[in-house]
């Protein structure tokens, strides 16, 4: 695909005033998802980023009145350190989104103690093998300099991470601007979900997004908004 300015029927903008607002607005939209599923399948697969902008997100639909003990719940992406750690994603979704009635539900981390993060992934893959794939719902975050999951403009194995043709669950990644070694689901596995979100706050990760789509642009969040089948829902408040 050329890189011209890349088509909004490539996604949909969902802006709002403020964060809660779009809090209950995307806890919405994921809630009726996955009970959407449960009600078609008998269960749903939710896979969710960490960091800190999901955390009220996380707090409202935490309080959804499904059957959460027919949801797997497993994340995007994960730094390589143990779940007590203040960097872990795992933390993060225990102490605000595995509360409430959604402490019923079943939690999968990245997470494994290995001698390498090679190693890490490679038990993550096959914990992972036997979820019900694919996906039913993703929600994605975004970097300012427009990684997503843990897709770093600077990792060695970037081409591998985004091969939309994947067969891998669970990939490592090596890349200086992420800190420390990562694990995190293939673009491949993400992309085939169901429902793909885009949550984004504040008025930089707006230009970074704009940027991103713009003429010329190849950071890795536009990469997989060309990948996906389905137009992929932004949503974003200042």
């Amino acid at each position: 695909m050329a890189r011209e300015q890349l088509s909004a029927a490539r996604y949909s903008w969902n802006g709002f005033a403020d964060r809660q607002d779009l809090a209950t607005a995307l806890a919405g939209q994921i809630a009726d998802r996955l009970a959407g599923a449960i009600a078609e399948r008998g269960t749903a697969l939710l896979a969710v980023s960490g960091g800190t902008t999901p955390a009220k997100l996380f707090a409202v639909l935490s309080t959804a009145p499904i059957a959460w003990d027919k949801v797997t719940v497993t994340l995007v992406d994960e730094r390589f350190v143990p779940p007590s750690s203040p960097r872990s994603n795992a933390g993060l979704v225990a102490a605000n989104l595995l509360q409430n009635e959604a402490a019923a539900a079943r939690f999968v981390p990245l997470y494994h103690e290995a001698a390498s993060i090679e190693d890490a992934a490679a038990a993550d893959s096959e914990a992972l093998r036997s979820l019900p794939w694919p996906l039913d719902v993703v929600i994605l975050g975004m970097g300012g300099d427009g990684h997503t999951a843990s897709f770093f403009p600077d990792a060695g194995n970037l081409g591998e991470l985004l091969d939309p043709a994947s067969r891998r669950i669970v990939l490592p990644v090596h890349a200086a601007s992420g800190g420390e070694p990562r694990l995190t689901l293939s673009m491949a596995r993400i992309v085939a979900a169901g429902f793909v979100a885009l949550h984004i706050e504040g008025d930089d990760k707006r230009t970074a997004f704009d940027g991103a789509m713009g003429p010329g642009a190849k950071k890795p969040i536009r990469r997989v908004i060309e990948a996906a089948p389905r137009p992929i829902e932004v949503f974003w408040a200042p």
